[in-house]
């Protein structure tokens, strides 16, 4: 297929032309009401010619609004486009296409796909775009707005399946815990597949993320495992950091000398008060360990 590029057409200020339209409207009036022999066919000539050439001009006035842009073609030959908003005259030969150059938002609908561990999820996003090619968005595409709209929701599918829901290590990027470098990955391969449309990608981000219905509640236990597992853990190793400083300053300190039994007896029961997600019970020991 063979890309338009857009390049700049040939229009002149509407002003300068509508001062000789009116010229050449005074002129047809004259030249009709002049007419001293009406059953002299060649007298008609000149009002003809005169009035064929004061429609020419009148309809080749367009005006451009800001924003906006005129795509021209003559015979189905493309000759330009006009950029510029204002009153303008072109070849009245020429059809005028209307482009916007608005900055539009679409919302795509949410739609089920399957993550990278085949689970299916619920995925929706927002891409704000614009069109900057006005020849490719007229003659490359069908319609560019039904091609965005194709195009945002085959990015989206795609993009979900390269990463997971949520990553089981620290190191994996994940659709839930990196959304700043997802919405600079979709926004990457969305531009790739719109350029043939002229259309410039400004942002790209995800609006709704969640597990599909029939699999949520599992996939929220399995959460709050690794939640309570995750804060087990913290709570285990600042324990062992505790009991270890207790150990030590009572040693710096020469409050009082254990031997490995009872070091072992108070390490218990320090962990035991630490970990606990209970209130601890002390006991009191009035005898002896041996």
């Amino acid at each position: 297929m063979v890309s338009v590029s857009e390049k700049k057409a040939v229009a002149f200020p509407g002003l300068l032309f509508l001062v000789l339209d009116l010229v050449l409207w005074a002129l047809t009036v004259v030249l009709f009401t002049g007419i001293s022999g009406p059953d002299s066919p060649g007298s008609l000539a000149p009002p003809v010619v005169s009035l064929l050439a004061t429609l020419l001009v009148t309809v080749g006035f367009f005006v451009n609004a800001p924003n906006e842009a005129k795509v021209l073609t003559v015979f189905g030959t493309y000759t330009g486009s006009v950029r510029n908003p204002g009153f303008w005259w072109a070849n009245p030969f020429a059809q005028k296409r209307k482009i916007s150059l608005r900055v539009r938002n679409f919302s795509s609908d949410q739609i089920k796909v399957n993550d990278l561990h085949g689970n299916p999820i619920e995925i929706a996003a927002v891409v704000v775009w614009q069109v900057t090619e006005t020849a490719r968005a007229s003659f490359d595409v069908e319609n560019f707005e039904s091609f965005v709209t194709v195009q945002s929701e085959t990015a989206l599918r795609a993009l979900a399946s390269e990463f997971p829901y949520d990553a089981q290590d620290e190191d994996r990027s994940s659709l839930r815990s990196n959304p700043t470098e997802v919405a600079a990955l979709l926004k990457t391969q969305l531009q790739a597949r719109l350029d043939l449309a002229g259309v410039t990608v400004l942002e790209a981000r995800l609006t709704h993320l969640a597990y599909a219905p029939e699999i949520a509640h599992a996939m929220l236990r399995r959460q709050q495992a690794q939640a309570v597992v995750a804060a087990r853990v913290k709570i285990v190793e600042g324990a062992v950091s505790m009991v270890q400083g207790a150990l030590q300053a009572l040693a710096d300190r020469k409050i009082v000398t254990l031997d490995e039994e009872r070091k072992a007896v108070m390490v218990n029961n320090l962990l035991v008060a630490l970990v606990s997600d209970k209130d601890s019970q002390p006991v009191i020991n009035t005898g002896s360990l041996y």
